[in-house]
């Protein structure tokens, strides 16, 4: 009879996993709406429906609470690069790239990024999961940015890393908000207003 490597997993196991999931989602979600200094644990309990103590067995910290949210949204991204067609050309991959994150904006699923001199920033680079996903999809868009450059598709005069950077700021870009909340323009079109000012700049053509 062959043994099993299935690893069951208990009913208590499961329901902890389920409640630190729908945690990481409320997170996910106020960091979106008001970003990490206006978001309070008290308001992340309430909305799970948990107690507060019960929150901090899952998380220590607020600061633990936003950072692991941030990593959901770096594995996903790593997933996403991952799952991109081989055969697309780099600057299809980078604009395909920037498009997805826009989205997740928009849907109020991409956490604001935290300022400067936020706590939660140093516990970001304290966070070996994080930077090493933040690394690992650096290193794919540095790597067609440059390919990119070398083909002519993108400015060669540009140093990678300030592209590298400007494509980042779309994921936490206001003009998206200012455009929804103007309501002149649905979803699909200010992404394409947005897409067009960041790979084709405002020159008249």
């Amino acid at each position: 009879m062959k043994s099993s490597n299935v690893v069951k997993v208990s009913f208590k196991e499961q329901m902890l996993q389920a409640r630190e999931d729908a945690i990481i989602r409320t997170v996910n979600r106020l960091l979106a709406e008001k970003g990490f200094e206006a978001m309070t644990v008290d308001e992340v309990a309430a909305d799970v429906g948990i107690a507060k103590a019960s929150l901090y067995k899952h998380f220590p910290s607020k600061e633990d609470l936003a950072a692991a949210a941030m990593v959901g949204v770096m594995r996903r991204a790593q997933d996403y690069i991952k799952a991109l067609p081989a055969d697309a050309t780099p600057l299809e991959k980078l604009r395909t790239v920037v498009r997805w994150t826009m989205e997740l904006k928009l849907a109020g699923e991409m956490p604001s990024l935290p300022s400067q001199n936020s706590t939660l920033r140093a516990t970001l680079i304290a966070n070996r999961d994080y930077m090493d996903g933040l690394m690992e999809v650096s290193d794919h868009l540095g790597a067609w940015i440059e390919a990119a450059q070398a083909h002519g598709a993108l400015n060669p005069q540009l140093p990678a890393i300030a592209v590298l950077y400007t494509l980042y700021a779309r994921a936490c870009d206001p003009v998206l908000e200012f455009l929804k909340m103007g309501g002149q323009h649905n979803d699909a079109q200010i992404i394409e207003l947005v897409m067009s000012t960041c790979f084709d700049g405002l020159n008249a053509r």
